[in-house]
């Protein structure tokens, strides 16, 4: 899905791109980590945006932080790889 599909229903809308996900989404997919990383700060500066990063597809999850961050979005990475690895494992 194109990502201005994803993030402005008024750009899905004008496209003709009939989709009940678009910019109804909690969480984005990027390629690699370089492109999640790029993503995920220019939504955090150019749209406010609250951002965690989680690698998955590892043996093990793997948590990103960035030394900017405040303890909110160093926190929530924690939670969330700890949720998957438990119904991974469970």
């Amino acid at each position: 899905m194109p990502f201005d599909n994803i993030i402005s229903m008024r750009t899905a809308a004008t496209k003709g791109f009939a989709s009940k996900v678009a910019t109804q989404r909690d969480g984005l997919v990027a390629p690699d980590l370089e492109a999640g990383n790029r993503i995920a700060t220019q939504l955090m500066y150019l749209a406010g945006a609250k951002a965690t990063e989680d690698g998955m597809g590892a043996p093990v999850p793997i948590i990103l932080t960035r030394r900017a961050d405040d303890s909110q979005p160093r926190i929530a990475p924690v939670i969330l790889a700890g949720l998957f690895n438990r119904a991974l494992y469970r």
